[in-house]
């Protein structure tokens, strides 16, 4: 244990005295100052007004450990003074505590501190290949500014495109209105005798308000609240607010709302609600540092979504993915392709079987060093950035890259943000104001709800334990309905075609009139272009109905329903009605497949795709024939 001795000039405040001449006992120092700000004072035992001061404490001594000095005269050294200077600082107290409690620790720490000094040099070079050269605390001020800001954006992009679609898609005359699906579960939850539970089982804001008029008002507020928390106000109340309502969407939304970036969205937005500041106005200078059980669970997020998605591609045992073949195919059959897909699909058998053994190195090796030291989060962070901007490049997958890339910058710190040194604020070095800060046990439980639940979903989505303890199985289920604690991993079996339905319209039965979408394949010359990050539900939910049968998508029945009527909301949805005049009298939907041209094909025709007639999708239907099973009560 080490000793403990006494001064007879104590400082007026707590003093960590080190070896000015070990580099690395500076870059622990610079970190050690970040942690405690000014409530310790650093200096190095070379200085004259130490050997003044503190004479009853030999040179040699200062030069083997580091020595706390109190202003009471309590002397400490080694790990001891380490952690108690960490919790006069107001930080790490838990690390004091368990040093003066738990005698094993102490003895383990003082153990370790003591093989540290005796190799400064190897562990000097060890920490510089771990953390980089710079000697610049990290800090994660200027990194939440960053992140607030993109998420406050994401936020924004989500709420706007909801309120450009929202009428077509769930309104009182759209596909799956809002108002028919509540009347159907208020009617449940009285017949089954639901009291407030029925909030939690069904969690929307819905319940006070499902008309056109109420859903309107409840986009513009998020609209609004993705304003507000671009602007720095009030952003743990926006957070919350913006989560709240988009799960409220969420809720009522299907089958328009079941993408795996709407639960991402509302994960992120949620843990962000504990990363923010606790301040009504943001104020980077005054700030204190992100919870470091915050930042850790952004970055869990950002692992579980990396690892995951590698996961379910290698355990759903499609062949595609294990014989390298699956990206010649992903780049025609995905739902939403560019132009840059196309080209990408054009390449040669070996290079994008060597594209997918890269994609396989990112997402199942890359999220190992989210957890290591900066170096290494920052190379995870360039792999994983790299890979979304790829993706983004080559399909729009609506704000789901940009939402991952956004996850990245909690990987970064704000030695890399220096650019943003006037935006994001310097961390404040004093703490003069306390800054206000979510209390440690509520962190430390959410910490524990979060991992208990999560940890589950990656050990089965990695095929690890399929029995768990009943009441660990009855809090995910508990947790359900605020899809907000999920498991990840797109396209874990790779389609090998691309069926299309094309819908078409009639007024004799004989001639039909095709209706054009404004961004899912159709007119095979049309330049499959760019949408992301807004998000066209209905073309996204059509990829998946092509999949199917129409009798398995009620929904899709409900849409020619819609263009039966001409229902204006819902044709705002289409690029082109063939029939504006008056709505057509039979309706049919045809099944082909469709392929991309070659470079020889595309030179000399002009065609992005070619296409094959399969069959009939559904087929031709008259106004008559829906209106028993499809004229609810109030339409």
């Amino acid at each position: 244990m080490p000793q403990i001795s006494r001064v007879q000039s104590p400082p007026p405040r707590p003093l960590l005295v080190f070896d000015g001449d070990c580099q690395f006992c500076r870059r622990w120092v610079v970190r050690w100052k970040s942690a405690t700000g000014g409530a310790v004072d650093y200096l190095p035992f070379q200085d004259p007004a130490i050997a003044a001061q503190f004479p009853e404490i030999p040179a040699a001594d200062f030069a083997e450990a580091v020595h706390l000095i109190l202003p009471d005269g309590t002397v400490s050294r080694g790990a001891e003074a380490v952690f108690r200077s960490l919790s006069e600082g107001g930080r790490e107290r838990w690390m004091w505590g368990l040093y003066k409690k738990f005698r094993p620790f102490a003895e383990l720490s003082e153990t370790l501190y003591e093989e540290v000094a005796l190799h400064r040099t190897f562990f000097s070079k060890l920490d510089r290949i771990y953390s980089g050269p710079g000697l610049e605390p990290p800090g994660g001020i200027r990194v939440r500014w960053v992140f607030l800001r993109g998420l406050a954006l994401i936020y924004l992009i989500a709420f706007l495109s909801l309120g450009a679609q929202m009428q077509g898609l769930i309104g009182s005359h759209g596909i799956m209105p809002a108002r028919e699906l509540m009347s159907a579960v208020k009617v449940a939850a009285a017949q089954n005798h639901l009291g407030l539970e029925r909030f939690h089982l069904f969690p929307t804001l819905a319940w006070w308000g499902d008309g056109d008029g109420a859903l309107r008002w409840q986009c513009a507020l998020g609209v609004g609240g993705s304003l507000a928390l671009l602007a720095g106000v009030a952003p743990p109340l926006m957070l919350a607010l913006l989560w709240a309502l988009y799960l409220s969407f969420c809720t009522i939304g299907s089958p328009f709302f079941n993408f795996q970036w709407d639960i991402l969205l509302l994960e992120t937005g949620f843990l962000a609600i504990f990363y923010a500041p606790l301040q009504w106005l943001e104020r980077p200078s005054l700030q204190a540092r992100p919870p470091a059980l915050a930042v850790w669970l952004l970055r869990w997020e950002l692992f579980r979504l990396m690892f995951e998605s590698g996961c379910v591609k290698l355990m759903s045992g499609d062949p595609s993915w294990w014989n390298l073949e699956a990206l010649r195919v992903h780049f025609e059959t995905q739902p939403l392709p560019t132009a840059i897909g196309w080209h990408a699909h054009q390449l040669p058998a070996g290079v994008l079987a060597l594209a997918q053994i890269l994609l396989f190195a990112i997402e199942l090796g890359a999220p190992a060093l989210i957890f290591c030291g900066r170096r290494f989060r920052l190379v995870a962070a360039a792999a994983f950035a790299a890979l979304q901007v790829a993706i983004l490049l080559t399909g729009n997958y609506t704000f789901f890259n940009w939402l991952a890339l956004l996850l990245c910058v909690p990987l970064l710190d704000d030695r890399v943000l220096r650019r943003f040194r006037r935006a994001g604020g310097q961390a404040p070095t004093g703490d003069p104001l306390r800054p206000a800060r979510w209390p440690w046990p509520v962190m430390l439980g959410l910490t524990a709800l979060i991992v208990t639940v999560t940890w589950m979903q990656v050990l089965a989505v990695a095929g690890v334990g399929k029995r768990w303890p009943a009441p660990v199985v009855a809090l995910c289920g508990w947790l359900e309905p605020l899809r907000s604690f999920n498991s990840y991993g797109l396209f874990a079996v790779m389609t090998q075609t691309r069926p299309e339905i094309v819908i078409e319209g009639s007024n004799d039965g004989r001639s039909w009139e095709a209706y054009e979408f404004k961004y899912k394949p159709g007119d095979v010359m049309r330049r499959p272009g760019f949408v992301a990050p807004y998000q066209p539900r209905l073309d996204w939910q059509m990829w998946f109905a092509a999949l199917g049968s129409a009798r398995g998508n009620q929904w899709f029945l409900r849409l020619e329903w819609r263009l039966l009527q001409n229902t204006p909301s819902v044709l705002a949805l289409l690029e082109r009605n063939p029939f504006p005049a008056a709505p057509p009298k039979y309706i049919r939907a045809m099944l082909y497949e469709y392929r991309f041209t070659d470079i020889p094909t595309r030179r000399a025709t002009g065609q992005w795709w070619r296409r094959e007639l399969k069959g009939v999708y559904a087929p031709p239907l008259a106004l008559e024939n829906f209106r028993p099973a499809a004229e609810p009560g109030g339409e």
